[in-house]
């Protein structure tokens, strides 16, 4: 990789870090933010599910954006946003403010996500892996030390810190992409003297709307379901009038002129379909993992909060060891026989959950830790490759901005799963039909990685 090359990546390293720092980090200041605004844990727990449902949203919204106005203005205006949100937060004087600037923060660190992958698609274009797999540090080390980076800021300066940490990376990306990004140009169909009108179906103002409502109203209902532990007609109205949105929004995206989402493409290109699906799985047991087996540890094996984040690490040194190692693998043989590993790993680490009791050495619960920190290792860099092989270059933005909102709702869908299946009270009972169920969605995967190598899904470039 050249020094520009790596300069490129530095630069948006940087700003693609906020995201999974923010997700992660915010985790370790829930009980903090409790007794400040005086909430229980229903209510606080917004400030988590606020920024999935703002990012699942903001990533395509943000990849067509900057497929018709420039990647690199999306970058830079993404970074301004995230450090005004970043500055404005602590300052919040009550927890819907609070709540707001979390969304506004959400939508400059999607900007950059979305925009970022699309960037070293088309900017750095040999050993395209081992790039990918330089992104997977940045993305997959924010997410494993954001609780730690958390722990430590809170403890000495308190919960404002979190959104203040935020402020030198978005400073020093800035100054970066700047300088190294290049300077692209908006699509040909922007023009000045647009009317509103044509303006709005440029952009697909109609099929943004309407996937917002639907989205936000499905999720809503779900997590308000959820978080009260019961199903109210409120809750049934609220998914209802999700999933007509979303209805309605997948005949709008077949007529339209300027799809804000290809849904024609996409059938064109159904490589792109599947790796979409197989990566929201994927997120659905990694996270299942990643917010189950603390509480596992904690209130099942009462094991300290300390000694449980030390062994969560063994998840994300696994992950970040992992990348690059991948990166050299797949651009040798493509992503096919990583991501049938990969599969096969998360199978046997679900069977281990499923395997545990309440004697069992605690130490063991790395060896599950380390399978699917090893997996996510592998998929955050074969999962990407395999998208860029079957996505047009034309479209890159919303193919990027789509696959990472497969990652939230995996993500979304995992916090759903760990509280239909504990109920009221975490307990091992439950924990071990959790473990069942990752089991079966692994499996899912092991014969979907499988029919994609027979078939031929993934398109060599």
């Amino acid at each position: 990789m050249s020094v520009r090359s790596r300069w490129l990546m530095i630069s948006v390293g940087l700003g693609i870090l906020l995201n999974p720092l923010n997700s992660s980090m915010v985790s370790v200041a829930i009980p903090s933010l409790q007794n400040v605004f005086q909430l229980d844990f229903t209510g606080v727990s917004w400030i988590v599910f606020s920024f999935y449902i703002a990012s699942s949203i903001a990533q395509p919204v943000m990849g067509k954006a900057s497929d018709l106005f420039g990647r690199r203005k999306i970058f830079l205006t993404g970074l301004v946003v995230a450090f005004i949100a970043s500055l404005l937060a602590p300052l919040s004087p009550n927890f819907g403010w609070l709540i707001v600037f979390r969304i506004v923060q959400a939508i400059g660190t999607s900007m950059m996500v979305a925009v970022g992958m699309a960037i070293v698609r088309i900017h750095i274009t040999e050993k395209q892996a081992t790039a990918l797999s330089v992104l997977s540090i940045f993305l997959s080390g924010a997410a494993a030390i954001g609780p730690f980076i958390g722990g430590v800021i809170i403890h000495w300066w308190g919960w404002p810190a979190i959104f203040f940490v935020n402020i030198p990376f978005a400073v020093v990306s800035f100054l970066l992409s700047w300088r190294h990004i290049p300077k692209d140009e908006p699509s040909t169909s922007v023009t000045l003297g647009m009317t509103y009108r044509k303006w709005f179906d440029l952009v697909d103002a109609s099929g943004i709307l309407l996937f917002t409502v639907g989205l936000v109203a499905l999720l809503f209902g779900l997590l308000s379901a959820k978080s009260s532990g019961h199903i109210s007609l409120g809750n049934v109205i609220l998914v209802l009038i999700g999933l007509v949105a979303l209805g309605a929004f997948v005949r709008h995206e077949l007529k339209a002129a300027s799809p804000f989402i290809p849904l024609r493409t996409f059938a064109k290109y159904p490589a792109m379909t599947w790796v979409n699906v197989e990566f929201m799985l994927v997120n659905i047991l990694y996270y299942s993992l990643f917010f189950g087996l603390p509480s596992y540890l904690q209130m099942v094996r009462h094991v300290s909060e300390f000694q449980t984040g030390i062994l969560m690490l063994t998840l994300g040194l696994c992950s970040l060891v992992t990348s690059p190692i991948a990166g050299r693998w797949i651009d040798k043989s493509g992503p096919r026989p990583a991501l049938l590993v990969s599969a096969i790993l998360m199978t046997l680490g679900s069977v281990w959950l499923v395997t545990l009791n309440q004697t069992s050495p605690v130490i063991s619960v790395c060896l599950a830790l380390a399978a699917f920190g090893i997996s996510n290792g592998l998929n955050n860099v074969g999962m990407q490759a395999a998208l860029f092989q079957s996505s047009p270059k034309e479209i890159i933005g919303v193919a990027s901005g789509l696959f990472n909102t497969s990652r939230y709702l995996g993500t979304i869908l995992s916090s759903l799963l760990i509280g239909v299946v504990m109920g009221g009270k975490f307990n091992f009972e439950g924990f071990r039909v959790l473990g069942i169920i990752l089991t079966v969605i692994a499996l899912s995967l092991v014969f979907m990685s499988r029919r994609r190598r027979e078939a031929g899904y993934v398109q060599e470039s």
